[in-house]
């Protein structure tokens, strides 16, 4: 390619360029890993046009002309946004399954009332549940998962190309899916502990009936909260694969793949 030729193709490059970077942008700005409200804004962004250069020789043909007309240029840019709002979207959702576990988990040691700011969360939640917001991050960090969005990004542009309508219906529908699917998912990750709670509060019960003139509730909180740490130590561990087996699940299913 000549100086000229390419001094001719620079604004169609430009426009491609924002094009891809308004889907990539929007869905680094919430996708699971990448985009938490503990990493950097300015990282985020950095990711996102590192991926603009890498994307672009492949999805350049699937990418339409720049229309003729600003509303026409701006009806296409906020229709990428949409796009990457809805796929980054998805995968945070469902993600935010541990999270609130975890927060179950809290309410069911006896633990609910001890807080922690919570960024990711919008605001103070269970300790137990900012955890879960950073296990998340780590989980699907060190296990290679934040691959499965990128790749429903990059092929998104064949199942949505740039230009199509925006499906709404079918964006509500998803959206709703993935908010059951991550309620779902919580409380089948917290059901040992809500049975635990469950055994507990009949215990407690029937002691009182016993024995009523105990201090049921000072003789009940440690050992509930004892007892949840002893059982959260035991099943750790295959809470959290069952977690990461229904993320990549889940995940299987986003626009694209």
């Amino acid at each position: 390619m000549t100086e000229a030729e390419l001094l001719r193709s620079l604004p169609v490059l430009a426009f491609q360029s924002v094009l891809l970077l308004s889907r990539l942008g929007a869905a680094a700005m919430i996708a699971p890993g990448l985009g938490e409200a503990d990493v950097p804004v300015r990282i985020r962004l950095a990711v996102a046009l590192a991926l603009v250069p890498l994307l672009l020789p492949l999805l350049a043909g699937q990418l339409p002309p720049q229309p003729e007309d600003i509303p026409g240029t701006l009806r296409l840019v906020v229709t990428e946004l949409l796009v990457g709002l809805w796929i980054g979207g998805l995968a945070r959702v469902v993600a935010m399954a541990l999270s609130v576990a975890f927060q179950i988990v809290a309410l069911a040691m006896g633990l609910a009332s001890v807080l922690a700011p919570d960024a990711q969360m919008g605001a103070q939640t269970a300790i137990l549940g900012r955890l879960g917001s950073l296990a998340t991050a780590v989980l699907v960090l060190s296990t290679g998962l934040y691959a499965q969005p990128l790749r429903a990004l990059a092929d998104s542009y064949e199942v949505l190309p740039p230009g199509a309508p925006w499906p709404a219906g079918a964006a509500a529908a998803d959206m709703a899916g993935a908010g059951a699917a991550m309620l779902a998912l919580a409380l089948r990750l917290a059901s040992p502990f809500l049975l635990g709670l469950f055994l507990v509060n009949l215990a407690s019960g029937l002691l009182a009936r016993v024995a009523p003139q105990l201090q049921v509730n000072i003789l009940v909180s440690p050992a509930q909260i004892l007892g949840g740490m002893v059982l959260l130590g035991l099943v750790a561990r295959p809470l959290l694969d069952s977690f990461l087996a229904a993320l990549a699940a889940s995940w299987a299913g986003l626009p694209g793949l």
